[in-house]
């Protein structure tokens, strides 16, 4: 693997409309990892940023964002956790916006950041069941 991740998306989310809402299956999560642990600070810096739009309309454990990259016109979800954040891919999210979170992210300090990939997509081989795959870069 390369020096630095290259956030391509190996799998959406599907949705599926059903009597009372819209369900979604599948898709790919980013988790990047700070060697010193400090994150949810670094994310409300870079989330002050006037290119994105935020919303946290949750009241949940853990601070969770709709954000809105309005350079870049992507969307996609983050969510802070004690020692990581998680960058979820949602249908209309481009790997661009998830580079550009990252190197803002990783541009507030010196910290080390591990990036991980999972993925659970449709195997059409299999029918409905869910395949997970993952990815590993360390910077």
């Amino acid at each position: 693997m390369g020096d630095e991740p290259s956030f391509g998306i190996p799998a959406y989310p599907e949705r599926e409309y059903r009597k009372g809402g819209v369900e979604r299956t599948g898709g790919s999560v980013f988790t990047l990892t700070p060697d010193d642990g400090t994150v949810e600070d670094r994310v409300e810096r870079v989330l002050a940023a006037e290119r994105y739009t935020v919303g946290d309309w949750f009241d949940l454990p853990s601070p969770v964002y709709l954000v809105r990259d309005g350079d870049l016109g992507t969307v996609f979800r983050v969510v802070c956790h004690d020692d990581r954040v998680d960058l979820h891919v949602m249908v209309t999210t481009d790997s661009s916006g998830l580079r550009a979170f990252y190197d803002r992210l990783a541009a507030t300090s010196d910290a080390s950041w591990t990036v991980e990939c999972e993925t659970n997509a449709q195997d059409d081989r299999r029918g409905s069941s869910e395949v997970p795959s993952s990815m590993r870069y360390t910077r």
